[in-house]
């Protein structure tokens, strides 16, 4: 048994090997699995192993400890990440999700035909874009509910100032100007 689990290696290289286990799979767990903790339970038995093998144990003793004392932790790691994960849920509306059923000004009309989505509101002290169901047009200054999420717009609808028609195509009406912008007259005398 032992011809096949000492590979050929000298028992004195052992250790070094452990300590290299240990060190690619700690490597690999931190940067390729981001902190998953797959490969670190093996990577703490992996150098336990290395210590093993530099106070002579024989190699059955320090495969034995990779693979099962691995194994344990892993077991154990499995454990507490499954009961911590239920202690500590996360509360409903995370993330963009959160928005849903806050109040928000529109910045830039909303159009429920522009193409472009080039409409905005503010939520939250945030900018985002948005989109009405609605069938006409949000003018800026509106306030709006969100009332879903598409992706990374919020789906809004007006709360206070009924919807605006669509602007008419052509040249903008002429208004009479109010008495505040007409010029001043010098009063003959």
């Amino acid at each position: 048994m032992i011809a096949i689990l000492d590979l050929g290696l000298d028992l004195n290289v052992w250790p070094w090997v452990w300590l290299g286990v240990a060190v690619v799979f700690a490597i690999v767990e931190l940067t390729v699995l981001a902190g998953t903790f797959v490969l670190l339970p093996f990577a703490l038995s992996a150098f336990v192993a290395a210590l093993a093998g530099w106070y002579d144990a024989p190699i059955e003793a320090q495969w034995a400890i990779f693979i099962l004392g691995g194994a344990a932790l892993w077991a154990l790691f499995w454990k507490y990440a499954k009961r911590f994960m239920a202690e500590h849920t996360n509360p409903e509306g995370v993330g963009a999700d959160r928005l849903v059923g806050m109040t928000a000004i529109v910045t830039k009309p909303i159009d429920p035909d522009d193409v472009d989505r080039r409409g905005r509101v503010k939520v939250a002290g945030e900018d985002w874009g948005a989109l009405t169901e609605g069938r006409g047009l949000l003018a800026e200054g509106t306030k709006v509910q969100v009332t879903a999420m598409s992706g990374t717009r919020v789906i809004v609808t007006p709360l206070d100032i009924p919807l605006s028609p669509p602007p008419a195509s052509g040249p903008p009406l002429n208004r009479p100007a109010s008495p505040a912008e007409q010029p001043a007259r010098k009063e003959q005398t």
